[in-house]
């Protein structure tokens, strides 16, 4: 990734690394609770709410080349069971651990004599700014693997009923009486029959039934 745009000291995802110093070896931990950013996680699957609290430990280290940053998030994720529909709520914990690379150092921490022109080299690099890091997009892809593709809200959950909808683990028993296919049409064609014998009756002209009496 080129250069991060200008970061704001204040965004709660932004850290300082002055206090290590550009010491290699040096080190800092820090706690911080933030407001969840939006679409934090699956979209229209689960995630963390906007807003909720998101607790983060992070540990910063100050290597040749950077700051090495290794942390783990921790929130409450909400979404819906995918078999039958009833939100899911689960407690997340993703970890992660991502370099921040000084933009003047090359891969050994040697300072760049010239910036390099090779854009592809530096396309999937993080890099600190004024001694500054973003978080956020970090956080992102650990949130993301951390979460289920398809969340349940237990593990032998029944789903629906493929027929009427309703949930099956309200009602064990439930079930529908299956039609033999074979037998359908055969149903079918005799309540048409019956229904065309009581057209004829219906029909039929007025005074024959007395005639036949006689």
């Amino acid at each position: 990734m080129a250069l991060n745009a200008r970061l704001d000291h204040r965004n709660p995802l932004v850290f300082d690394t002055h206090e290590l110093g550009r010491r290699p070896g040096a080190l800092q931990r820090l706690t911080r609770t933030i407001d969840a950013p939006k679409d934090l996680g699956l979209k229209d699957v689960i995630g963390v709410p906007e807003g909720a609290p998101v607790e983060l430990e992070l540990r910063l280290e100050s290597v040749m080349e950077g700051v090495l940053v290794t942390g783990t998030a921790r929130a409450q994720a909400e979404g819906e069971c995918v078999r039958c529909l009833e939100p899911v709520e689960l407690e997340l914990e993703a970890d992660f651990q991502e370099m921040f690379s000084y933009p003047d150092a090359d891969d050994r921490g040697r300072v760049k004599a010239e910036p390099a022109d090779d854009a592809e080299e530096d396309e999937d690099r993080l890099f600190l700014e004024d001694g500054m890091f973003d978080l956020e997009p970090v956080l992102r892809d650990a949130v993301v693997l951390a979460l289920p593709m398809q969340p349940v809200c237990r593990e032998d959950c029944p789903g629906l009923c493929s027929e009427c909808g309703a949930r099956l683990a309200d009602d064990p028993d439930h079930h529908h009486d299956a039609v033999d296919i074979r037998w359908a049409a055969l149903q079918g064609l005799a309540g048409s029959l019956e229904d065309g014998d009581k057209d004829e009756m219906s029909g039929a002209e007025p005074g024959v039934d007395e005639k036949q009496e006689k």
